[in-house]
């Protein structure tokens, strides 16, 4: 082996580089044993090996075919056929000979001059593409991996709640937040509606995935090229939005939007995404939701919407301000201009339906041949005035009081409530009292006297129980009272009835029985029985003592007037309101046997007064609703139902509220009790202080008017019918509330009080005649005799009846008789066994009373809290008061 192959190459210079690896080695340091080109541990015998191996004679090569030279090997270098570059030479190398590191991105590119220094290579290009795609997936695969679908917003389930008139017709759309809005589920959503709005909103719904990017850019393109407005939004996002999302218009709502829209469109079903937005998209009109814009527009329910009616309000979704025919806000939403949009959407909506398969071509043709769908005017659907808040007020607390459905819930929404009210029995109860108020009551001109006077009434219909019409006050929007509801105005002499039923019923407790068994035996009372009519008659007990009050006082009784009616028979006491002989039969019936009489015929127990002698004469305050429910009864021959104004509720669709459910039709009179006193108020219409509620057909009824004329009713029915009026006095707003006294009320009169024959009278028989317009004329159920025509205190056979007429006529002067009387209304001539002329009865002229025929009747209750659902509001004067107080009821 030669020996310079052992010799580590010697340095030729290449600066301190070199000069520094010279000194490696000849400290000791053994240098790397060189290998062959071909690999092997040495190079062929008497051959020198480069320096570095291929890799650096590739190098040098490279260098040496073109590039810049570096210093020639044989000037200091060692070795043949070309070492390391001389020091100082240029190129890829370093300062000391070895090459420079490659930069991760080349850019600006090395080893290009001039302009190709910056255009970057194919492979950056691919490479940054590679990589932002790469952040794009990961960013959306993150931010879906961390977006959550949050909780639907609370706006957005608050639905309002509907009320329906009995006919079915929507009365009112109420409570349950700001929102017009009715949830309904997609299967009373047309199918006309749902291809319209998804033609025109997003065709490709069915396929999506939650978002269009291709919609997106076509909506761009298309308005860049000023065609019709389509939205960029796929109906899965406009669904987010009005669900999950606020309504802002910003750069983070809108990423929020696409990717809760990804996933609810991976996620939920196409049918719900739907439903969802077609039961949240603002129409216009406050209608939030398809539901309440049909009502808005068309007046009819979603599910009853036309082909073509579907397309108008698919077209209010591009912007109802601006395509309601009725005109929005600004002049660019005229009535005329949003005419002429509203029918080229309309139009362009049908022909899109064609389109896109969703409607036959043909039928498409013939819709837009058709008239335009015209909506009706604007109303608004939330109004409670007049009468109206009066209605839901009663339904919504019927319904709190009688279903498991609570406030809260109710005030949620999305209920649709059913009620009994008859849309036009309100208008024509309105519409009396408003006549009689008008023509009589000026509390401008005369507010000593006709300021503050209030009226209420209800009209429930016999055996049903059914709440038909109620008048509630002037405006529930002022005046926030119910008046039909419990008020704490007493009812004088129209409690009477209850009284006679007791002693019919019951009868009166024999005097001479003994007394630790009272009720031992017992007298049925005919309506002939007589009793002492006479003024400030000493009340006596049932066994003939006087009575004395808790001071040790005797009570006297005054009559209406003062006046002496001397013996009377029950029938004509009734007739003629006498209050002696009904003060006297209540006590030897037991004023608790009458309290039971008044329950079991419908009135509320909270709303009775305490027991006295004068609960008999009406103390108590029952509301107008049960009152009437109470004369139903006897209307229905003793059958009982409970008043009531609601008859279904559902929810979402499902019923969760029925009346039937609850119905009871109970017996609270035997018929020929319930018959007997119908016959005796029959008898007040005809011949007594009722006379001014005459309506053409047959009528019973009562009147009452309490102590100092502070309230003043009327009470009466047809088969068919049972309704109450009241009227008096008191300012709603003061602090203290106190009825005052009605004496000189009204215009044109010549008495000075009121009287339940006045204007509660009136408004009844206006009120009657028109409610019972075009009904069948029914008479009462024909009534046989009852009871004994006993003798009560004071009236013994052996004194002589009084036959004549009383001196004073009664202070109840009826008003004249009605003006009109449909000769189609003219009931049959059937007498009455106990019509006939009775030797006790004054006044009597003989004749029949027309009080044959059948029995349609039926009875009624309240209801909810006492009165068809009602709040109670707390009585203004105790019973016992001088509102009617220790002196009772007058006519």
């Amino acid at each position: 082996m030669s020996e310079h192959r052992r010799k580590p190459p010697q340095p030729q210079g290449g600066g301190r580089a070199a000069a520094r690896r010279a000194a490696q080695q000849s400290s000791g340091r053994r240098a790397a044993e060189p290998r062959s080109a071909t690999g092997s541990g040495s190079a062929p015998h008497g051959e020198e090996r480069p320096y570095g191996g291929r890799a650096e004679a590739r190098r040098a090569a490279q260098r040496g075919s073109g590039r810049r030279r570096g210093a020639d090997p044989d000037a200091g270098g060692g070795g043949h056929g070309g070492g390391r570059r001389a020091a100082g030479g240029r190129g890829r190398g370093g300062g000391d000979g070895r090459p420079v590191k490659k930069r991760f991105i080349d850019y600006p590119r090395a080893g290009k001059d001039g302009f190709r220094r910056w255009v970057p290579s194919w492979r950056l290009v691919t490479g940054t593409f590679l990589f932002f795609f790469a952040m794009l997936v990961g960013a959306v695969g993150i931010g879906l991996w961390l977006v959550e679908v949050p909780n639907a917003q609370a706006a957005s389930k608050v639905e309002k709640n509907v009320y329906y008139w009995a006919s079915g017709k929507q009365m009112v759309v109420s409570g349950g937040g700001e929102y017009n809005r009715q949830i309904v589920p997609l299967s009373e959503i047309p199918k006309g509606m749902q291809n319209a709005v998804i033609s025109a909103e997003n065709a490709s719904f069915d396929d999506d995935n939650g978002v269009d990017p291709m919609g997106i850019a076509r909506a761009v393109v298309n308005m860049a090229k000023g065609g019709a407005t389509q939205s960029g939004s796929t109906i899965t996002q406009q669904f987010v939005k009005n669900t999950y999302l606020d309504q802002s218009q910003t750069v983070t709502r809108k990423v929020k939007e696409l990717f809760i829209s990804i996933k609810v469109g991976a996620t939920m079903d196409k049918e719900d995404i739907l439903a969802g937005y077609l039961n949240t998209a603002f129409y216009g009109r406050g209608a939030y939701g398809c539901q309440a814009a049909a009502r808005a527009y068309y007046d009819t329910d979603c599910k009853d919407l036309t082909p073509s009616q579907s397309a108008f309000l698919a077209a209010t979704l591009n912007g109802p301000n601006l395509y309601d025919p009725a005109g929005g806000y600004g002049a660019a939403a005229s009535k005329t201009a949003n005419t002429k949009r509203a029918k080229l959407r309309w139009e362009w909506i049908l022909k899109r339906e064609a389109e896109v398969g969703r409607m036959s071509k043909a039928e498409s043709e013939e819709l837009i041949a058709a008239d335009f769908p015209t909506p009706r005017e604007p109303k608004v659907a939330t109004n409670k005035e007049g009468q109206i808040g009066y209605l839901t007020d009663l339904a919504d607390n019927y319904i709190i009081a009688n279903s498991k459905i609570t406030k809260s819930m109710l005030d949620k929404g999305g209920y649709q409530i059913h009620t009994t009210f008859d849309q036009n029995k309100m208008n024509q109860l309105e519409t009396a009292v408003k006549k009689v108020t008008k023509e009589s009551i000026d509390p401008k001109r005369r507010p000593q006297y006709d300021k503050y006077v209030q009226f209420g009434g209800a009209s429930v219909e016999p055996k049903t129980g059914k709440i038909v019409a109620i008048y509630g006050g002037k405006n529930a929007l002022e005046h926030y009272t119910n008046n039909a509801d419990y008020t704490g105005v007493q009812v004088g002499s129209t409690f009477k009835p209850f009284v006679l039923a007791a002693a019919m019923t019951n009868g009166v407790r024999d005097k001479d029985g003994p007394r630790d068994q009272p009720d031992s035996e017992r007298t049925v009372v005919s309506p002939k029985s007589i009793y002492n009519g006479d003024n400030k008659l000493t009340l006596r007990d049932y066994n003939g003592t006087v009575w004395h009050d808790k001071d040790g006082k005797e009570w006297h009784q005054r009559n209406d007037g003062d006046e002496d009616r001397g013996k009377i028979n029950l029938r004509t006491a009734m007739q003629f309101s006498v209050n002696t002989p009904f003060i006297q039969l209540g006590m030897d019936v037991g004023t608790d046997k009458v309290r039971d009489a008044a329950i079991a015929a419908g009135l509320n127990k909270d709303q009775l007064a305490s027991i006295t002698p004068t609960f008999s004469l009406g103390t108590s305050a029952p509301s107008a609703i049960r009152l009437a429910g109470a004369y139903a009864t006897f209307a229905a021959s003793g059958k009982q139902a409970s008043p009531y104004s609601v008859d279904t509720v559902e929810h979402k669709g499902v019923e969760v509220y029925n009346h039937k459910d609850d119905y009871e039709l109970t017996t609270a009179f035997d018929p020929n009790v319930a018959d007997n006193v119908t016959d005796v108020l029959k008898n007040v219409v005809e011949k007594g202080t009722g006379t001014s509620a005459q309506i053409g057909r047959p009528a019973a009824g009562k009147t009452g008017t309490t102590d100092e004329n502070k309230s003043a009713w009327f009470s009466g029915y047809t088969p068919q019918l049972s309704t109450a009026i009241g009227m008096w006095r008191v300012n709603d707003k003061a602090k203290n509330q106190k009825f005052l006294s009605m004496r000189g009320v009204g215009t044109g009169r010549p008495e000075a009080s009121i009287h339940g024959a006045s204007y509660p009278a009136e408004i009844w028989a206006d009120y009657m005649r028109q409610a019972m317009k075009g009904k069948k004329i029914e008479n009462f159920p024909k009534p046989e005799p009852i009871g004994k025509e006993i003798f009560g205190d004071g009236a013994s056979p052996t004194a002589p009846p009084t036959t004549t007429a009383p001196s004073e006529t009664p202070s109840e002067t009826p008003s004249e008789t009605p003006s009109e009387t449909p000769s189609s209304e003219t009931p049959s001539n059937s007498p009455s066994p106990t019509d006939t002329c009775d030797p006790l009865e004054i006044g009597c002229n003989g004749g029949n009373s027309n009080n044959g025929g059948n029995n349609n009747g039926g009875n009624g209750n309240n209801g909810g809290n006492g009165n068809g659902g009602g709040t109670s509001t707390p009585s203004t004067e105790p019973p016992g008061s001088d509102n009617g107080g220790w002196f009772g009821g007058g006519g």
